[in-house]
């Protein structure tokens, strides 16, 4: 549906990403796995976006200090990123020349979201700055990722056609994957470096 929108976008062709790769979507939805596995093919620096937002005890950096960390850490002629942040759009998206949008079914990725929280909670995993994520957070919290990502799914599949279609962001292309199965089949139809 969106390529005869937006003749930029590729849906699950395995097209060959440039040098500046931004991967969105839902929270839960695997960006920054695919991030990594996509640096790591290609031979890429990864930038998680959410490192350089959260500050120890779970507190949001500054706009402007997050803003100048989002441009020093992208500053490079190659890197994927990972991350929806919408203060550092301009930043991020002017900078790129790639966008990976994974478009997953809901329930997917609830069930992918549930399944990473257990395993982080039950395991402690420091994940930025000290910041741990806990059952009690992400369970009996209205900061829960749940709750976010509830609140988002539907915004972001309405708002990020929209943002592609900006004479702005004509310079990117669009990689839209609508499962996990063709994101696959098109990462390992990559050639590494």
């Amino acid at each position: 549906m969106w390529h005869t929108i937006f003749p930029m976008v590729i849906t699950g062709t395995p097209a060959r990403p440039g040098q500046r790769i931004i991967v969105v979507g839902t929270t839960g939805s695997g960006k920054t796995t695919l991030a990594r596995q996509l640096a790591e093919r290609r031979a890429l620096p990864h930038v998680e976006l959410d490192a350089l937002h959260w500050n120890p005890n779970w507190t949001p950096a500054p706009t402007e200090v997050f803003r100048e960390r989002t441009a020093r850490a992208l500053s490079g002629d190659s890197w994927v990123v990972d991350g929806n942040y919408h203060a550092v759009r301009d930043i991020v998206w002017q900078r790129g020349d790639t966008i990976i949008w994974l478009d997953y079914p809901l329930p997917l990725i609830l069930w992918r979201l549930f399944k990473r929280v257990i395993w982080r909670a039950s395991t402690r995993a420091e994940l930025w700055n000290g910041n741990r994520e806990t059952f009690r957070s992400q369970f009996l919290s209205r900061d829960s990722l749940f709750i976010w990502a509830l609140k988002t799914y539907r915004r972001r599949r309405r708002e990020y056609p929209e943002l592609f279609a900006r004479p702005a962001h004509a310079h990117l292309a669009i990689i839209h994957f609508r499962s996990p199965q063709a994101t696959r089949r098109w990462l390992e139809a990559l050639p590494a470096q």
